[in-house]
């Protein structure tokens, strides 16, 4: 708490609500923030929290309610208003252009006029100040999800916000990183800047946050203070049930599945990191974690597993004993390999095709005996068939399989991305962030179908930087740091602190012969 709560709220929402043609977002919500206050907005994926902060932000209008700033009442018509009452937004999904640099995004996004160049140091300051180093002059299309989380909440800073938005900032940041932004949002805060914080990360609420409001289904359910309640109990005022919980039992894995043998690869571009001697095995009824920070490889080992970066080494990569290196994405995933990429929008799913097409997408290869294509006919109620499944099996919240995938929840979202791959019966799978901006119930959920796959005899290939997860729901855990990967160790034989060691580059202690590991295993 600081000493400017002591004054009038900032913020007031005085039953707000909005209402789509499937769905009842905010339902008379209650909100109220004051000055150099840290508050949570906590909910499972939606329950509304999204569609409150882009009213707040003038993103999207309300159909009833108030909105009061500093006891004036307002309406925000539109995000540069917004900007100009002193409210500004880090979204969860990026506002960015790919094939401009960090400084003419941010640029762009400034309503005052100021050249790249001119923007250039001063976004260096502000980023290394706040312990998020972005180069301002590179192109955002050459960056990781991490990297993009950084400019989009130096963009924010550089505006000196009275709000400050932030949804789901931590998603893809490294713990090192994540303690640094929060001791920047302390130091804001301090100086009477208000936070709206929106997160999955229960410990993160705990020691962020002075108060939290609870959206259930739209509607206000409860108030917290995070301090004084447990992770369990915060989790239980979300969904309104008992937290469930996942569950990894020991099994023997079987075959080799995948093999990655001295995979050595230059980046695709200045600012990309080459993959040096990458070796890996990959067995049926296990799954291995990749631990490491944002920008070191991670990108360009996804891309060649995948496919949609083909390798000169055919032999380099093998799925079920089959040279695949030289195929792309639709032949591998001929072969029984599915993959989730980091990237909801625009890689995971289009957003502007409903979900149903967006099943089709990856579910039409024939060795899925999914039935969507049948003689090179496109089989409608089959795939409609599929889509609900997926809908229903993971609690995707939407309008029904003609949805656009565009329409959906950064959550639900990603549940019916996760949900699709799996249920395409793999063999191999590769999954990155699993969890990116899911609620804790659907977190659960996602880990234990990824579970699920490997007691069925799949082999599963998970990127994370969640180290809590990994070691939830892993039998092995590597970590690429610098484009090089260590050995694959056993979850019991290591430890949080071990890995975070190799996380940092320091393989001192790493057991040799990673370049041999798949040669080996496959013997």
């Amino acid at each position: 708490m600081t000493a400017y709560q002591e004054l009038k709220p900032r913020l007031q929402m005085i039953g707000v609500s909005k209402i789509y043609p499937s769905v009842i977002a905010n339902d008379k919500v209650d909100l109220t923030v004051k000055p150099g206050e840290i508050h949570a907005v906590l909910g499972e994926n939606g329950a509304g929290k999204s569609t409150l902060m882009k009213m707040i932000y003038g993103v999207t209008q309300p159909d009833a309610g108030t909105m009061l700033w500093e006891g004036r009442e307002v309406r925000v018509g539109s995000p540069s208003e917004a900007r100009r009452l002193g409210i500004g937004m880090v979204f969860q999904h990026f506002a960015l252009f790919e094939t401009l640099t960090v400084a003419e995004n941010i640029s762009l996004a400034l309503d005052e006029k100021i050249a790249p160049a001119v923007l250039a140091p001063r976004i260096r300051q502000v980023s290394e100040e706040y312990g998020l180093p972005v180069d301002p002059n590179r192109h955002v299309h050459s960056m990781s999800v991490g990297e993009r989380q950084r400019v989009e909440i130096v963009r924010c800073l550089l505006q000196s916000p009275r709000l400050l938005i932030m949804d789901e900032p931590t998603s893809v940041l490294t713990p090192q990183a994540v303690q640094k932004l929060f001791g920047s949002l302390r130091r804001l805060a301090s100086e009477g800047c208000s936070i709206l914080y929106i997160s999955h990360k229960l410990d993160e609420i705990q020691a962020l946050c002075d108060t939290a409001t609870v959206l259930r289904g739209g509607r206000v359910t409860g108030t917290a203070i995070p301090a004084d309640e447990t992770a369990k109990s915060l989790a239980e005022m979300m969904i309104g049930r008992e937290l469930p919980a996942c569950t990894l039992s020991q099994r023997t894995p079987g075959e080799v599945r995948m093999t990655v043998d001295s995979l050595s690869l230059p980046a695709g571009d200045p600012f990309g990191t080459d993959l040096h001697e990458i070796s890996l095995a990959l067995r049926s009824g296990e799954i291995v974690g990749i631990a490491g920070v944002s920008g070191n490889g991670q990108q360009e080992l996804l891309g060649a597993l995948s496919g949609e970066t083909v390798v000169a080494q055919r032999g380099a990569i093998r799925i079920d004993g089959r040279e695949a290196g030289g195929m792309n994405a639709a032949e591998r995933r001929s072969l029984g390999l599915c993959f989730v990429p980091e990237e909801r929008l625009g890689r995971g799913a289009v957003p502007e095709l409903s979900l149903a097409d967006n099943a089709l997408l990856t579910g039409y290869v024939p060795r899925c005996g999914k039935g969507m294509v049948k003689g090179g006919l496109v089989q409608k109620q089959a795939i409609r068939d599929f889509t609900r499944q997926v809908i229903a099996g993971f609690g995707v919240k939407c309008g029904g399989e003609a949805s656009p995938a565009g329409s959906l929840s950064g959550g639900n979202l990603q549940k019916f991305i996760v949900g699709r791959e799996t249920s395409l019966d793999p063999h191999v799978i590769v999954v990155a962030q699993p969890t990116w901006g899911v609620d804790v119930g659907a977190a659960m959920l996602i880990r234990q179908a990824i579970i699920d796959l490997r007691d069925r005899g799949v082999a599963v290939l998970v990127v994370s930087e969640e180290l809590d997860e990994l070691f939830m729901m892993c039998d092995r855990i590597a970590v690429i740091a610098g484009g090089r990967l260590t050995p694959a160790v056993p979850v019991a034989a290591t430890s949080v602190d071990q890995i975070g060691l190799w996380m940092s580059g320091d393989f001192a202690d790493a057991v040799p012969g990673n370049q041999g590991e798949a040669r080996h295993a496959a013997a």
